[in-house]
Order: C-alpha cells, then sequence, then structure tokens
C-alpha cells in the first residue's frame, strides 16, 4: 500500500498534543483590526481547542500526528 500523504495546510495549522486534543490559533485576528476593540483583539490571542465535531476531520487530514 503506498503511503498516506498528509495535507500540508494542516499540518501548519494544526498540533496534536500528547494528550490527543488538537491545539489550533484563534480567527479573526489577521486584519481588520480597527474596528475590533483591544479587549476583543487581546482575546484572540493564544490558543484554542479543536471542537469534538471537527476532530475526526482533522485527524483524516493529518494521518501520521498521532
Amino acid at each position: 500500500m503506498p503511503k498516506v500523504k498528509t495535507k500540508k495546510s494542516a499540518s501548519k495549522r494544526f498540533k496534536v498534543r500528547p494528550g490527543g486534543t488538537i491545539k489550533r490559533s484563534q480567527a479573526y485576528k489577521r486584519h481588520i483590526l480597527t474596528k475590533k476593540s483591544p479587549k476583543r483583539i487581546r482575546q484572540l490571542r493564544g490558543t484554542a481547542n479543536v471542537h469534538d465535531t471537527n476532530m475526526k476531520a482533522v485527524m483524516a487530514m493529518l494521518p501520521y500526528a498521532g
């Protein structure tokens, strides 16, 4: 059987943690920041977990992630 290819865009966006959860960065932080309040921009910092309903799809894109 041939090797399964990893979706490279997904490998750049998601990281699998040792516990099996997947971390992702927050959206809405790239542009058009002038109309967003400083509090909202501050809260978009950091990472979040991928929701349980999307875990199967993300893991299919990352076959060797764990």
